[in-house]
């Protein structure tokens, strides 16, 4: 009923930048909270940046002041702006969000959970 296309990931020096994108696609209604995740080596998931609909914004620690994440909602995309990259943000990234879609009419409507399928983001030193 919803999917979820990221992309923007890559290999990069350290210092420099990247961009990723995730457009939501489907039966969507309007779009609630947003996030960015992510995943290294030997590590548990966890939560990079996060977004709600009315436009507050939440950091890791790890990633404050350089990191910056958005949203576009009549496109229904979210940002992550990803400034001074270290070796140490490599991992897989996923985007999540929490979509009110329909199903079969308008009127039949629930909330759902979609992740993207991961985009990799490499920083070499």
């Amino acid at each position: 009923q919803v999917q979820l296309a990221e992309s923007g990931g890559g290999l990069v020096q350290a210092g420099e930048s990247l961009r990723l994108s995730c457009v939501a696609s489907g039966n969507i209604l309007s779009i609630n909270d947003m996030g960015w995740y992510r995943q290294a080596p030997g590590k548990q998931r966890e939560l990079v940046a996060g977004i709600s609909n009315s436009g507050s914004t939440s950091y890791a620690d790890s990633v404050k002041g350089r990191f910056l994440i958005s949203r576009d909602n009549p496109k229904n995309t979210v940002y992550l702006q990803m400034n001074s990259l270290k070796p140490e943000d490599t991992a897989v990234y996923y985007c999540n969000a929490n979509v009110l879609v329909w199903r079969g009419n308008i009127y039949n409507r629930n909330y759902l959970d979609a992740w993207g399928q991961g985009t990799l983001v490499t920083v070499s030193s």
